[in-house]
């Protein structure tokens, strides 16, 4: 984590997958909550294990207004609009996507850490992503990093078929076993490298990278359908989010605003 100077009040520190401007003026990055805070200080954050289930009872109801609040406050009061992402925000309960010891911060406005170096992105930007890949209810897409599998539920209320893949197979099989739990049926985890895609199921009428690759691979505008969108994160230190449209005649890309995304990882070849 590095801190860099907000453009409102004192420095801020910045996090994995935080925005750092959305058009017109900056907005400021937000604080982590208190208890990723002191889980940090703690050295606790690195150590947390990619498994975990409930540890011991939880107010179902309380996660569920935390998630109203979630969509209220950090998503629909910046700008998402959609009103098919906003019900998919609402309906999926991103506590379950997380490690067990960060449950009571699912629905803080920051990414967590999910183990291995990874972390679930914050809730605004991905409804962000989500929105932008403007998904219908007959889709077929690619997402990029599977990670929690948050994203991949997201997407599965949305469209008809989600094709997640995951390079780090301790990380595929947590998602896998969370999607199931939750009964989500229509998103099918693999475990490989995403800078080559999954050309088995291509082409995509949507993909969706979860971390940023220092260049937009190839592989992922070729197995991007006509008409079809590609949304990724793209750069090292400094690093945009880029809505790429396939067109009968090439590619059109546009930047959607800055951000932070930890990179994505390759096959060592």
């Amino acid at each position: 984590m590095s801190c860099t100077s907000a453009r409102q009040g004192a420095p801020r520190c910045r996090e994995p997958d935080s925005v750092r401007g959305r058009g017109g003026p900056k907005r400021a990055m937000t604080l982590a909550p208190p208890l990723v805070s002191v889980l940090v200080l703690l050295g606790i954050v690195a150590g947390v294990s990619c498994g975990g289930g409930p540890e011991g009872p939880e107010d179902e109801s309380e996660f569920a207004a935390a998630r109203e609040l979630m969509v209220a406050t950090q998503i629909e009061a910046r700008g998402v609009r959609a009103p098919r992402v906003l019900a998919a925000m609402r309906r999926v309960p991103r506590h379950r996507f997380v490690p067990a010891p960060l449950r009571e911060a699912a629905y803080g406005d920051t990414p967590l850490p999910i183990g291995l170096g990874q972390t679930i992105s914050q809730p605004y930007i991905v409804a962000v992503m989500t929105e932008a890949l403007a998904p219908g209810p007959g889709d077929v897409v690619l997402e990029v990093g599977t990670g929690s599998g948050y994203q991949a539920a997201v997407l599965a209320q949305l469209v008809k078929r989600v094709y997640t893949i995951e390079l780090l197979a301790p990380l595929a099989e947590r998602a896998r076993a969370v999607l199931a739990g939750e009964g989500i049926t229509n998103v099918e985890v693999e475990v490989g490298d995403g800078w080559k895609g999954l050309p088995a199921h291509a082409p995509y009428d949507g993909i969706l990278v979860t971390a940023a690759p220092d260049v937009v691979p190839q592989a992922l505008l070729d197995q991007l359908a006509i008409g079809g969108r590609l949304i990724v994160p793209v750069g090292k230190d400094e690093q945009e989010l880029r809505l790429i449209t396939r067109t009968e005649h090439g590619f059109e890309t546009r930047t959607v605003f800055e951000v932070r995304f930890v990179p994505l990882v390759r096959e060592v070849e």
